[in-house]
Formats: structure tokens, C-alpha cells, sequence
């Protein structure tokens, strides 16, 4: 038995019906890679059991404290079945990319239980018209509530159902996992009795810690190397209030060698920044079509894993946020990425200064009581159609293996990541990387977002034009280097000598800027 940290009984306390809090991933396959050229359910059902004791969350389900007087606890399931948790599903025909969308929002949008080990694998097959996937494919959609795993570890939960090779030669670790009761309602109502008479120590002694970086961070807001900007003018849109039960889900997938050449666009800039500003552009583009664009910028919160070493493969969040503004309110795609590349360093700094490790402790002494009847108030009286948003959306960037992995002797040929939404922000993004590709995923809530294809469109618009405006500097920049290594013409020579002055010629460097494409007028609803 294992009591949950303060920032996991966060998102146990927010979990509501119209907004579950899981997070999970759509991965497709190709089971011609496996022994026999295809998979069977069984198969798969039969890897994945094999493999369970690997990771410390598969088997685990929460119970909850007496009255939220404390932060539940996770314990081994007794009861523990895999074919509860593992489904088995097929697309009617055609079975194309958009069916598969529709289908992974519908089932991500239903809770999970809550009295099992919080997650649910199902397998889709019947994926035959998707372009650049395989006839006889099959797609896994995963669902693991938040408090259980953050991007990072859930990383480690997808190297613990994946190998490197398609055989299943691997030698597995020995499972020693042993079932245990469950605690008693009395017993955990008197130690979290207890625990609320200590907190106010432990919150002082988190305190002094944080100290020092509290004094680093107001120090660094008196010398002007960062501001609370972008908290401060993040404007009120369509993608933000009180988040509806239904969910929209869909994805672009990009080459990263592309994203290596639009970096050059600003000094410095990361893969991370490129993406931000690709995000802003698309959101831009979005609510510029409905004549929505807010003045200012729209500012997205970036979840910072601050998960050491030896916290790899175990359950709960460590994690920090960082605040940026996405440059939404900036046409051309150069100058967006310069700014967010700005904007980043200084979102870093102040998050560095206060110490993003600190921040996450901080998390995790929040009282039981008054976290869940803060969430109770905030969503029984929709607070979140009132007040001025911090936020506008949700970007987070988990990077995958850079070689492939195989699932029951099948290779996975493409990875996107789903987020769950809460009550102020109704559209979230998550990056993933694998094997040279990167893609950009987006789920929302339908009040928001009631025309996927077309934000879809919206971030490929941004994408090219960013990619437009990058080959625009890489030609400026031949052009000139070009003209610098012409030889010049030789000069006549003189009879008299004669003494010129010595003159310095500044020469002006010219930068194309390219604004980003404009959406499609017509669009699919």
C-alpha cells in the first residue's frame, strides 16, 4: 500500500463525468512483422499479461480516504482481471482516418472506473483505407487516469509493452507481485486525522526550502528578466470555459528533418519552440476564421518533468509548468518563432530561478479537504464561464524512441498522444517523436472545436508556412553567400600612385518574412 502524492489526489479530486482526467495514446501497427504475418487479440492479450509486473501501475487500483480527509492510497488489486481492462473493437468500412478519430474521441471520452486499476487498452481493427497504413493494421488507444502516470513515465509504461525486436526472446524479469486487502476505512481516516495536525509543519519546512528561489524569482521580476505577462494578458476564447462531455480528437505528422530547418528561423530556438509557434499559428488561423483573434496572445501551459533517475517506471506525477505566450497575435511565422523563442528562455529562467523541483514538492502538501472542495465549488458553480482565463490551451511535448518498437511481435508505425481537458481549458496538445517524424495532436471538446478537419487543416497551414518562410531565409542566405564568393573584376593599373581615404561601408542584412497561410474559406464540419 502506497499513498498517493499531493499533485496525484489533484486529479483524482477534479474527475468528474463530462471531464474524466486520463490521458492516453492512439498507436497503430503492422502485425506482418510478427511470427505468423498477423496478430490475434489473444496474442496481444497474452503479451501484455506476460509482461504486467514490469510496471507498478497495471495492477494497482485506488481507494479512497474517509470524508477526502486525506490523499487516497494505491493498492494491489486482489480482484485484478486483464480482460476487464483490455477490449476488442472493429471500424465498419471503409474504416478510414477520419472513423478512427471519431471512434478514439468517443471512447476517450467515458471515465474510467475508479474502484479497478485505473486504465483500459482497446484494439481497433479494421484500419483499411488510411493512407500510408498497411491493409490488415490494427490500432491499440490506451487510457490511464492521471494520477497514476505523467508524459514521462507513461513513456516507461510504453517501453514496458514494447521490445526491440519482433521475437519474443526477451528474458523477463521474475514476477514476484503479490495481491494485498484492502485498508481499512478506520485506520485511514485516523492516519489522515493525524496528517492534518502535521501539516502545517511540513508545509514550514517546504517553505524554507523554497525560500531561496522564491527570493531569486522576485529578484528576477525587479530586474525585468522575466514578467508574469503571459499569465496576465492571456485573452478569453472560445477555448476556454466549462468543458461539455463530448471530445474531438485528430492529428498531422510532420518530418523532423523539416523541423531541424526551420530552427533557423530564430537563433537559439529548440525543437520545443518550433512547435509552440507552430501551435500559435494554427490557433491563430483558427480564430481568425471565425473572426475571433483576440489582440493579445493566446498563452499555453508546458508541463516540465522533474522526474530524477531513479523515479523511472513509478506511479504519480513529477512535474512543474511553464507559461508561455504562443505569438497568436503575430501574422508572419518568422516573427512568431523569434518571440516564442524569446518568450521560452524567459518562462525558463523564472521557472529556474524558483526552482522547478521546488515547485513540484510545493504540489504535494496542498491539504486533502480543501483541494477537493475547491474542485467541487469550481465545477458545481462553473467558474470557469466567469473568470479571466491564465491559460488557453495545453502544449506538451513527449518524445519517443527514435528506433522502432514492436507489440507482440508487431512494429508500431505511428504514435499519438491524447490529454484529457478540464473545466477552463477545452483544447489540448501533445507532441510525439518517433522514428525521424514528429506529430502534432490535438484533442478538444466539441463546443470548441466542432469542425476537427479544419484545425487540422489549420495546423498543416501553419506548418508550411513556417516551413515557406525557413526556405525563404535559406535562399536569401545562398544568394548572398553566392554573390560574396564572385570574383571581383581586375583593376587597370595606375601610373600615379594616389593615396585614398579610407572609407567603411555598413551593409544592411535583409531578412524575407513570410506571413502564414491562410486557412481554407471552406471546411468540413
Amino acid at each position: 500500500m502506497k499513498q498517493m502524492q499531493g499533485l496525484d489526489s489533484v486529479f483524482v479530486s477534479m474527475e468528474r463525468e463530462a471531464a474524466p482526467v486520463h490521458i492516453g495514446s492512439l498507436l497503430i501497427y503492422d502485425p506482418s512483422t510478427a511470427k505468423d504475418g498477423f496478430v490475434r487479440f489473444k496474442d496481444i492479450l497474452s503479451f501484455i499479461e506476460s509482461r504486467l509486473h514490469m510496471s507498478d501501475t497495471m495492477r494497482q487500483k485506488m481507494v479512497k480516504v474517509p470524508f477526502g480527509i486525506d490523499y487516497p492510497y494505491w493498492v494491489q488489486d486482489s480482484n485484478f482481471d486483464i480482460e476487464y481492462h483490455c477490449r476488442h473493437i472493429a471500424l465498419p468500412k471503409p474504416g478510414d482516418w477520419r472513423q478512427l478519430c471519431i471512434q478514439a474521441a468517443r471512447i476517450f471520452a467515458r471515465p474510467l472506473d475508479l474502484n479497478r486499476p485505473p486504465w483500459e487498452f482497446t484494439i481497433i481493427e479494421g484500419l483499411d483505407n488510411i493512407p500510408g497504413v498497411p491493409k490488415g493494421s490494427y490500432a491499440m488507444l490506451t487510457k490511464v487516469h492521471h494520477a497514476a502516470i505523467d508524459g514521462v513515465s507513461g513513456v516507461d509504461m510504453m517501453n514496458v509493452l514494447h521490445t526491440l525486436t519482433n521475437d519474443d526472446t526477451e528474458i523477463l524479469p521474475r514476477d514476484n507481485w503479490r495481491p494485498e486487502p484492502d485498508p481499512s476505512q478506520i485506520g485511514m481516516f485516523a492516519r489522515g486525522y493525524a496528517r492534518s495536525l502535521l501539516n502545517p509543519v511540513r508545509q514550514a519546512m517546504a517553505m524554507r526550502h523554497a525560500a531561496p528561489g522564491m527570493v531569486r524569482a522576485a529578484k528576477g521580476l525587479i530586474q525585468r528578466d522575466f514578467d508574469f505577462s503571459a499569465l496576465m494578458k492571456a485573452p478569453k476564447t472560445r477555448f476556454n470555459g466549462v468543458v461539455s462531455p463530448h471530445r474531438m480528437f485528430d492529428a498531422r505528422t510532420f518530418d523532423m528533418k523539416d523541423i531541424k530547418r526551420i530552427r533557423a528561423l530564430a537563433t537559439g530556438s529548440t525543437l520545443n519552440d518550433v512547435m509552440l509557434s507552430v501551435v500559435g499559428g494554427s490557433m491563430r488561423l483558427y480564430l481568425d476564421h471565425y473572426g475571433e483573434l483576440p489582440d493579445t496572445s493566446v498563452t499555453t501551459m508546458a508541463p516540465i518533468s522533474v522526474r530524477s533517475d531513479n523515479e523511472k517506471n513509478t506511479a504519480g506525477n513529477q512535474v512543474a509548468a511553464m507559461f508561455v505566450p504562443l505569438g497568436s497575435h503575430i501574422p508572419s511565422a518568422q516573427e512568431r518563432i523569434r518571440y516564442v523563442t524569446e518568450e521560452t528562455v524567459k518562462a525558463k529562467s523564472f521557472t529556474t530561478a524558483l526552482g522547478a523541483r521546488q515547485m513540484a514538492e510545493m504540489s504535494k502538501l496542498a491539504p486533502a479537504p480543501v483541494m477537493n472542495i475547491g474542485a467541487m465549488l469550481y465545477s458545481r458553480f462553473k467558474l470557469a464561464d466567469h473568470i479571466k482565463p491564465i491559460i488557453n490551451t495545453v502544449v506538451t511535448n513527449v518524445p519517443g524512441p527514435p528506433v522502432p518498437i514492436y507489440s507482440a511481435g508487431a512494429k508500431l508505425i505511428g504514435m499519438h498522444g491524447m490529454l484529457c481537458l478540464v473545466d477552463g481549458v477545452k483544447l489540448g496538445h501533445v507532441i510525439h517523436s518517433y522514428c525521424g517524424e514528429i506529430t502534432v495532436n490535438f484533442t478538444a471538446c466539441r463546443s470548441a472545436i466542432p469542425d476537427p478537419d479544419f484545425y487540422s487543416e489549420c495546423i498543416q497551414n501553419s506548418f508550411e508556412a513556417h516551413l515557406a518562410a525557413a526556405a525563404a531565409l535559406e535562399k536569401s542566405t545562398n544568394s548572398k553567400a553566392a554573390a560574396g564568393a564572385t570574383p571581383t573584376a581586375e583593376k587597370k593599373p595606375v601610373k600615379k600612385p594616389v593615396k585614398a581615404a579610407t572609407k567603411t561601408v555598413r551593409t544592411k542584412t535583409i531578412i524575407t518574412k513570410s506571413a502564414d497561410t491562410k486557412a481554407a474559406n471552406s471546411h468540413s464540419g
